[in-house]
């Protein structure tokens, strides 16, 4: 089938209109637009692809620009490309035969069919009429995977050049912990791969503004951040990064609709746990001004 190389509107990046902190919000699993070449090339209905979607999760993020932070946006769906894993992160056997050799040693996740491209579901089975190839692997790592990616290398940068460091917020949600599984029981999971990808101060801060939500709250596990925060994060040049996921039943109802009233008051914390971060840093290093 053809693809068209670029299509518009596939990330959207929205900043603050009053005081600017030095914070940067990923958004990269709540986009539902699904673009006709993606719709024509599945197997199953779009009400499947939307299980890939971290629903609604940008209604938490809906008041992070007015806590002057810049937020970075994925619009068009999952299904498209997991801007949450990196280039090379697909099993070989989950896409066409002339690109095989691009990819080696595959993770769980990969081998799942949850790669760079999602090819597999649970219980739907394979996701598209024909392998993914190369016209169209490419097409959907230019059309949405590398914009996301630029923009908020460049955010940051801009951010980090602004204020001497720069805060990534990677904001994620998850279904509920199985039992038997590592963090069982954990509502929000707070990732900074280990300490890889940001100080303790950061971590710690927003640790404590999760628990003051009154849910269990778990560090790195089952999720310790991937490839957003993997790549973005640089706290020896000041950028730190933590991957938050948020269990989804915390905001939507049982047929995967948001819950307004629970959502708003989501979306009410991270707003204040923003101001937090921002606000944060190692004892004894001086406050700067926020900018205007």
């Amino acid at each position: 089938m053809p693809w068209r190389k670029v299509l518009p509107a596939s990330i959207a990046v929205d900043r603050p209109s009053g005081p600017a902190v030095p914070v940067v919000v990923s958004v990269a699993h709540a986009g539902r637009i699904y673009p006709p070449e993606i719709l024509a090339a599945a197997r199953v209905a779009q009400r499947d692809l939307e299980r890939l979607e971290d629903g609604w999760s940008d209604l938490i993020a809906a008041r992070a620009t007015e806590a002057g932070a810049v937020r970075v946006q994925a619009l068009w769906a999952r299904a498209v490309a997991d801007c949450n894993r990196g280039e090379g992160q697909m099993a070989p056997g989950e896409v066409a035969p002339a690109i095989r050799p691009l990819f080696s040693a595959p993770g769980r996740k990969e081998r799942a069919g949850l790669g760079v491209v999602p090819t597999r579901l649970a219980d739907a089975g394979p996701l598209w009429k024909r392998p993914v190839d190369r016209a169209g692997f490419q097409w959907r790592l230019d059309a949405l995977h590398r914009p996301f990616h630029a923009a908020l290398g460049e955010t940051l940068d801009e951010i980090r050049a602004r204020f001497g460091r720069a805060i990534l917020i990677d904001l994620h949600s998850m279904p509920t912990i199985p039992a038997g599984q590592a963090g069982h029981g954990a509502r929000i999971v707070v990732g900074d791969r280990f300490g890889d990808t940001a100080d303790g101060w950061l971590v710690e801060t927003v640790t404590a503004a999760a628990e003051r939500l009154g849910e269990p709250v778990s560090r790195n596990q089952p999720y310790a951040g991937g490839h957003i925060i993997r790549t973005h994060a640089r706290p020896d040049r000041g950028v730190h990064a933590v991957q938050i996921e948020i269990d989804r039943s915390l905001y939507l109802n049982r047929d995967r609709t948001p819950d307004r009233d629970r959502a708003a008051a989501l979306a009410g914390w991270f707003h204040d746990l923003l101001g937090e971060v921002a606000a944060a840093r190692p004892e004894g290093e001086a406050l700067p001004q926020a900018a205007e």
